[in-house]
């Protein structure tokens, strides 16, 4: 069955025209395709990229990528071989301003778009320094280490990612190392530590230190050099499901997904301008996340 035609073809935005589009973005992981593209604007994603970041198969991601297209909500252009995905910035401002007219009429304030062309391609990060990133649970062998993979994959030639866990399990769970190599992640390097090994003077200096787990979050860590700032992004433990594989799979999934959404916001931060105070609040926002632990949304680890 082919996508419905959403797309906006009047200037002035009506109630139709919003009826489209949010009917477009009413389906979670489509949703969350289009949140993942805002949050690499403005240069875009290529849809391999998009497809291991959802953890999705490519003939569900095309459909979801045709919705969206159709709905005028993002646009691609072709980059060599890749078809490069970018959000439509300019249509969910237009329909913001569209349900919040009233308002901003009576506050005699201006709700418009105000939009910029994006790149024809997304540019390498220059960095002036790599940022050192250590990811903490409990086992070290599910969310910490699937936090590592993202990170370095994501944050690459910015950030450089570790793992290890107050108690490690001695290995990573199977089904964390299953879906990382499903995804094309390279797992040969993962092995459960304890988080004591980031504590020695000759151990690298980190510059920040996350927390995924609230068991994690509630001990008493260890010196870490360098006074590097600590967040809490607590999501619950995928290795806790007791069913079937294919609900644990499913379980590592969500994870994942969720783990993703916090990494992107966090790789695509403008790192080297923003103050600390800055930097501490949008990390917390971040730990807040959909999906977040109870302890997460109340700040209190951090």
């Amino acid at each position: 069955m082919k996508p419905a035609a959403y797309k906006v073809v009047s200037d002035r935005f009506e109630g139709k025209d919003a009826v489209e589009v949010l009917a477009a973005l009413a389906q979670p992981l489509r949703l969350e395709l289009f949140r993942l593209l805002v949050r690499y604007l403005p240069y875009g994603l290529a849809a391999g990229e998009i497809a291991r970041l959802l953890a999705i198969p490519q003939n569900t991601l095309s459909n979801h990528l045709s919705i969206l297209d159709h709905a005028g909500l993002i646009h691609s252009r072709r980059d060599g071989r890749s078809i490069i995905y970018a959000a439509d910035k300019e249509l969910p401002l237009r329909l913001a301003a569209f349900l919040t007219e009233d308002c901003c009429q009576a506050s005699g304030r201006t709700c418009g778009p105000d939009t910029k062309p994006f790149p024809a391609k997304r540019e390498a990060h220059m960095a002036s320094k790599t940022y050192n990133v250590l990811v903490l649970c409990t086992g070290n062998s599910a969310r910490s280490i699937l936090a590592e993979a993202i990170l370095n994959k994501e944050g690459a030639g910015r950030i450089k990612a570790f793992s290890a866990g107050s108690r490690p399990k001695g290995e990573p769970n199977p089904h964390a190392i299953a879906l990382l190599r499903d995804l094309d992640y390279d797992t040969s390097a993962f092995h459960s530590k304890s988080w004591e090994e980031f504590s020695r003077p000759t151990a690298p200096k980190m510059d920040f230190v996350l927390t995924v787990c609230d068991s994690a979050a509630g001990e008493s860590c260890p010196y870490w050099p360098g006074h590097p700032l600590v967040a809490h992004w607590g999501i619950p433990d995928p290795a806790a499901i007791d069913g079937t594989d294919a609900e644990k799979r499913a379980a590592f999934m969500e994870a994942y997904r969720r783990l993703v959404a916090r990494i992107t916001a966090f790789v695509n931060l403008d790192l080297e301008q923003l103050d600390l105070a800055s930097l501490k609040e949008r990390l917390s926002a971040i730990g807040a996340m959909e999906g977040a632990t109870d302890m997460a949304l109340s700040g209190k680890a951090a």
